[in-house]
């Protein structure tokens, strides 16, 4: 997903930035913090910033942001979108709260050699009453590979035979060659390759199935959704709010143990914190840095503090002038060794946030600490300076150094704050850019046109480094923000996702990941220990693995 790119809210009671001292800094912030924390407790809001209203619904009231797409599976690879996504539909298989994969839709996925499947399905319906069938899935698997449709997660589907003629332009076929329907319950998947997590995969979001209401109108169908998921769309008033209600009919894994879900678009963290306190927003999933020193004392047993499947990330696309060749390399390099993550961490986070060690997630099985390149994630001003003037020898710098991020999510703090960092080590002009919403943002980034440095983030869809390392670096994906390419790195990912054991694809990963330093593809910033919390009204709300709530157990 999912490009987290989607951490919604923004509106702020105080911004910050680092000064030099990291001591004076903590003061500073921790004063900030209590008399933020002060206000938001009286039931003060930011001016202008969006509320739940406080109806005394039967729903569960839960943050969320307006999504950048329409809610079609093959087309979100954002967090506010992906949340509802998964409410409304059941794929192959499900992740559960800790994420282990479980089968959902599928009755059986059978193979002998992890390159040809055969997947036999339950009896199961869609909630407009018609029944999910193996073309359901063959259908929506070929319609979000093929080029001419544009789908954001087409990359999803790189390992199935046939592929890369959808993708070529113009498409040499239609539809994948490896996929074939034998009866309404029954299909099979040929691989190109084995793959060592291709069957993991099968929950993730771009192979859901699909009715055929879809297919009779694409561009329509994601405003007014039909699933087969836990919930059934209920409603969608833009930039307000979404409701889902429970599917009577859904009998998988993940039954909705509430009378549904209200995902409400909060124009800041600071307005969705003084709501839970007041009871008028049930679970929130990121407490924001103006609270992070009192939510615990605020919400006692209700606070919630794990670690998760997240990282932030400032990216920046090989089209923008000097970031591109080796200068680029050098400049990325030199911004990243500019970066003291660890006072940000300490000093806006308060240990909810260390310092990314790697390209993936640090709760994710196969991370590997101390790659041979990640030196270049360690503060270092004299090598960073360095290596900016080897820069400039190729093309000397002109101009301002600009970090873009949605005003809308909380992250006007910690973008100035690692501005400042690179400004005082570098000693060139560097400055945050705000853009009003996660949706703007993320528009300009999809369309190639945003022309300067931005964050993004990623949040784990399926327990593995495979996702990040295939959404955000391979070679054409959906998700890759920066349109990064090197036919080396495509090379041992294909490797390792075709090894014999994970043990040995993490091996083969490793070293991909040693070519992502050597290019310094993007620059890793957090990884996330999510602070998060309860209402009063709410009996049980945990965190799963990526982050996102259980929505299907929030008990009220």
């Amino acid at each position: 997903m999912v490009i987290t790119t989607g951490e919604p809210g923004g509106c702020r009671l105080s911004s910050f930035a680092l000064p030099g001292s990291g001591r004076e800094a903590l003061r500073i912030k921790t004063i900030t913090a209590v008399i933020a924390a002060g206000i938001l407790a009286a039931g003060l809001t930011v001016a202008g910033c969006s509320s739940s209203g406080g109806d005394n619904t039967d729903l569960v009231l839960v943050n969320g942001g307006e999504p950048q797409r329409p809610l079609v599976p093959t087309d979100v690879n954002e967090n506010m979108g992906g949340r509802v996504v998964d409410r409304l539909w059941a794929g192959l298989k499900y992740y559960d709260a800790n994420g282990t994969a479980r089968n959902e839709v599928a009755q059986s996925i059978d193979t002998t050699d992890r390159q040809h499947y055969k997947v036999t399905l339950k009896d199961w319906k869609f909630t407009d009453g018609t029944p999910v069938t193996a073309k359901s899935f063959v259908d929506a698997w070929n319609y979000g590979a093929l080029v001419t449709n544009g789908q954001l997660q087409n990359s999803a589907f790189t390992e199935i035979a046939g592929y890369d003629d959808v993708q070529s332009n113009p498409p040499k076929a239609q539809t994948m060659s490896g996929l074939k329907v034998l009866d309404d319950h029954t299909f099979t998947v040929d691989l190109k390759e084995p793959s060592i997590d291709f069957e993991l995969e099968l929950g993730y979001a771009p192979f859901y199935p699909m009715p055929d209401a879809f297919f009779k109108d694409p561009k329509g169908f994601g405003n007014n959704p039909i699933g087969n998921g836990p919930y059934k769309f209920s409603t969608w008033e833009h930039n307000v709010k979404i409701e889902v209600l429970p599917n009577p009919d859904y009998h998988g894994g993940r039954p909705a143990k509430n009378k549904g879900l209200r995902f409400v678009m909060y124009q800041s963290y600071d307005t969705a914190y003084a709501d839970l306190l007041q009871g008028n927003l049930d679970a929130l999933d990121i407490i924001p840095d103006t609270a992070l020193t009192t939510y615990e004392k605020d919400l006692g047993d209700r606070a919630i503090h794990k670690p998760i499947a997240y990282s932030q990330h400032i990216g920046i696309q090989s089209n923008v002038p000097h970031f591109s060749g080796e200068e680029g390399v050098l400049r990325r390099k030199a911004i990243s060794m500019a970066i003291n993550r660890e006072q940000i961490a300490q000093n806006i986070f308060h240990g909810t946030r260390v310092p990314c060690q790697d390209f993936t997630a640090f709760t994710l099985p196969g991370f590997r600490p101390n790659l041979p390149g990640s030196d270049a994630l360690k503060f270092n001003p004299d090598e960073a300076k360095k290596l900016w003037a080897q820069a400039n020898t190729i093309s000397p710098w002109s101009g301002t150094y600009e970090i873009a991020y949605n005003a809308d999510g909380g992250h006007q703090a910690w973008i100035e704050a690692v501005a400042n960092s690179v400004k005082n080590t570098l000693g060139i002009e560097a400055v945050g850019a705000p853009y009003p919403t996660f949706k703007n943002l993320r528009d300009v980034i999809t369309d190639k046109t945003i022309g300067k440095a931005f964050r993004y983030g990623w949040q784990g869809d399926y327990p593995s480094i495979f996702e990040y390392l295939t959404q955000l670096f391979l070679t054409g994906s959906g998700s890759n923000n920066t349109l990064y390419s090197n036919p080396e790195y495509d090379r041992l990912l294909h490797q390792a996702e075709a090894a014999a054991t994970p043990e040995q694809a993490y091996d083969i990963a490793a070293q991909a990941q040693t070519v992502l330093f050597k290019d310094m593809a993007d620059i890793p910033v957090f990884d996330y220990n999510v602070a998060g919390g309860r209402s009063d009204k709410v009996k049980k709300a945990e965190i799963t693995w990526s982050g996102l709530f259980d929505f299907e157990n929030i008990e009220k």
